[in-house]
């Protein structure tokens, strides 16, 4: 059996993602697959059991004839640190790991090791990316987000630094149009003399990145005060309407499909947004708007959301999830496919890992 485990420099990189699309493609080659993330920091209740948050729906996506709370061995919750790191002789949790990985790669080809959000995760706990890597054999593949030129050459080189011999290659995503020219002609020769195998650029694709407004919904605990039930919008951009009516306009109209969050007694910034391409309207503080915002987002099919909290704690509320890919969208994983098959280098991940 082959082990491969995935991990980025930073979170929401879209490392679950990769491992989901690049597992259905192993499947479609003829190749049975298992899944594990050894350590988990987000935990998720079902029933009495508590497991990764997404356990579900990777258990879906690629088949997989095991409960979800076996996909994570190792779940942090609040409780099980505080113990931890109070206890004086702490358990070794490698063995449980290791264990867990044996009971995943039964009767597998590939077995897809999902790692931290970050290389600097797991180290309180005794399971830092590296040396589970080193501990299960695996090879390393590192997914490196786009931020700006230095930062990407940064980040490549500290992944080389940590994971040394065993990082197999890197798959920088989120590449915008304006910086692909620097990326293909500068950064990756220079990572590839660096014995940095560039196995795949990933174009930008705001639409993998975006929210939909059901998911603003809940994670905001807002009230719709609209009858519009266009809760499946995409929202793609955020933007705080703290200005002026006339600088707001002039911002909101260099942005598509965005959530404008602002007061709710700011008529004149509602306004402003509903004369522009907007996805919805969060309104804070719990103050409701003027029954002409109602009635006219109504009529242009824009939910309006009251929440109770202010804005900057509404806006980090959302800053939590925006930019990750969720999941639970099948759509959003199909396209994350398409963009596998296109722009990654997959026979060079095979035969790197002798398939």
């Amino acid at each position: 059996m082959k082990t491969l485990y995935i991990t980025s420099v930073e979170r929401y990189s879209g490392k679950t993602a990769l491992c989901l699309a690049l597992g259905k493609r192993l499947l479609k080659d003829g190749y049975q697959v298992g899944y594990l993330k050894p350590l988990s920091l987000q935990p998720w209740r079902v029933g009495s059991e508590i497991t990764d948050e997404d356990a579900a729906f990777v258990k879906q996506a690629l088949g997989l004839a095991v409960a979800p709370a076996d996909l994570s061995p190792v779940v942090v919750t609040s409780k099980l640190l505080r113990d931890y790191v109070s206890d004086a002789t702490p358990e070794d949790l490698m063995p449980k790991v290791r264990a867990a990985a044996v009971k995943a790669g039964e009767g597998k080809d590939v077995l897809l090791l999902e790692g931290g959000g970050s290389l600097r995760e797991g180290y309180v706990m005794g399971l830092p990316s590296p040396q589970v890597a080193a501990e299960l054999g695996s090879q390393v593949l590192v997914l490196v987000k786009y931020r700006d030129d230095v930062r990407l050459m940064d980040d490549a080189l500290t992944a080389r630094f940590r994971l040394g011999d065993s990082l197999s290659g890197i798959i920088i995503n989120r590449v915008p149009v304006e910086a692909t020219e620097f990326v293909e002609k500068i950064a990756r020769p220079y990572f590839e003399k660096h014995k940095i195998p560039v196995l795949g650029v990933l174009p930008e694709v705001s639409a993998l990145a975006s929210l939909t407004v059901v998911e603003l919904l809940e994670v905001l605990d807002a009230q719709m005060l609209t009858e519009t039930q266009s809760t499946d919008a995409v929202i793609e951009h955020l933007t705080v309407g703290a200005m002026t009516a006339e600088a707001a306009l002039s911002r909101f109209r260099k942005q598509r499909n965005k959530a404008v969050i602002t007061g709710g007694d700011r008529t004149d910034i509602q306004l402003a947004a509903l004369e522009t391409s907007t996805t919805c309207l969060v309104l804070t503080g719990n103050l409701r708007p003027s029954p002409l915002i109602i009635k006219q987002a109504d009529q242009m099919g824009v939910p309006v959301l009251l929440v109770p909290g202010n804005t900057m704690e509404t806006v980090e509320a959302i800053d939590k999830i925006f930019g990750k890919t969720r999941l639970g969208q099948t759509a959003k994983l199909e396209q994350f496919q398409a963009l596998l098959n296109s722009h990654v280098d997959l026979k060079r991940i095979y035969a790197g890992l002798g398939l």
